[in-house]
């Protein structure tokens, strides 16, 4: 049976979904679901979003009303960082190296993406992007700006030892994290020049899931 994600393309928190069922070599039917976003762009420009996610039918599955979810022969599953650890473990073991400490420094890498990443792209992404130009503030852009800076630093010396987020292979901490720095860079605002991370990027970059799922501008930029 084909797995079901519902989500949309240019959710970083959907794109980790698609990138780890491209690495696991799961086939899937996405189905497009949001409450903010739609075929046009975001609802604020007064487009429809694509919807779904307040029907009783959802909510059933994801009380929430949010993105992702998945129906995988039954097995209900959201939260997108949750997701990617129960698609590993089921489909993909490799890509922790069947080992519960890896898995446990890949993991902390994913949830710290939440916390420290998310919310300044959050704000970047509505404010250079999504929203209409008279609500845009340059002061919340700025604030973002200097907010994820240090952050990035920080990942920066964490690749100064290793070639991934987790050692010397690739895992599922660097999917969540190279989502977010990639569209950190496609904002082109100004930031010091990391080396690491910028090798860790490029590294990342020749995957066959970042290609599909990441690389496309329009999965950010809209």
């Amino acid at each position: 049976m084909t797995l079901k994600i519902w989500g949309r393309p240019n959710s970083t928190h959907t794109q980790r979904v698609l990138w780890c069922c491209a690495e696991a070599g799961a086939e899937f039917e996405l189905i497009l679901a949001s409450g903010t976003m739609g075929a046009s762009g975001h609802v604020s420009g007064g487009g429809e979003a694509f919807g779904i996610v307040d029907t009783p039918e959802y909510r059933a599955m994801n009380p929430n009303g949010t993105i992702p979810t998945i129906d995988d022969g039954g097995y209900i599953l959201w939260e997108s960082n949750t997701i990617c650890r129960y698609l590993t473990q089921t489909y993909a073991p490799e890509l922790f190296g069947n080992e519960a400490k890896k898995l446990g420094h890949a993991s902390q890498w994913m949830d710290w993406t939440n916390t420290q990443m998310e919310p300044y792209l959050h704000i970047l992404v509505m404010h250079l992007v999504r929203m209409q130009e008279a609500e845009r503030d340059p002061d919340a852009i700025e604030q973002a700006r200097l907010g994820i800076i240090p952050r990035l630093e920080l990942l920066d010396r964490h690749l100064s030892d290793r070639a991934y987020i987790a050692g010397d292979t690739f895992t599922i901490g660097d999917i969540a994290l190279a989502c977010a720095a990639y569209r950190w860079t496609l904002f082109d605002l100004p930031g010091p020049k990391m080396r690491n991370l910028s090798e860790w990027q490029s590294r990342i970059g020749q995957r066959p899931g970042f290609k599909r799922h990441i690389a496309p501008r329009e999965n950010h930029l809209q």
